[in-house]
């Protein structure tokens, strides 16, 4: 079976620059691949691709209300999950530049995990390998 890589997530958010920040700053490797203003259904928008070669996030801005809430029910997308190489450098980067942790995720001995919010609009959680092992890396409790 061929590899199965996803190419990018499209987020609309209220505040771009602050996503922007958020996504340069926790993987330093990306960057703006491009980004340009259009009317989005009658509306003028800016939108930003950050990311590197192969995979990339589209930021769009002119969101409106609020970001959909991790604890709630409602249908969507919970948060993003991000692998990094550190995820103590990740964090003391992201709140050097003024983003804070929402809360940690499981830690196990070949993974730990931490959840921030991007402004109002929506949640990623960083995750660090500790094992190049994937039984071991993506190993579930029972």
């Amino acid at each position: 079976m061929p590899a199965i890589t996803l190419e990018h997530a499209n987020i609309t958010v209220t505040d771009p620059d602050r996503a922007l920040r958020f996504f340069t700053t926790a993987l330093p490797g990306w960057r703006v691949r491009g980004g340009g203003e259009m009317d989005w259904y009658g509306k003028p928008i800016r939108w930003t691709h950050v990311g590197t070669d192969d995979v990339y996030i589209a930021l769009q801005s002119g969101g409106e209300g609020p970001g959909p809430d991790w604890q709630g029910h409602a249908t969507g997308v919970k948060h993003l999950g991000l692998v990094v190489d550190d995820i103590d450098a990740a964090v003391a980067r992201l709140q050097r530049d003024g983003f804070a942790v929402d809360h940690w995720g499981g830690q196990t001995a070949h993974r730990r995990s931490v959840y921030l919010m991007v402004g109002a609009d929506f949640q990623v959680e960083l995750v660090q390998y500790l094992s190049r092992d994937a039984a071991l890396r993506n190993a579930y409790a029972a």
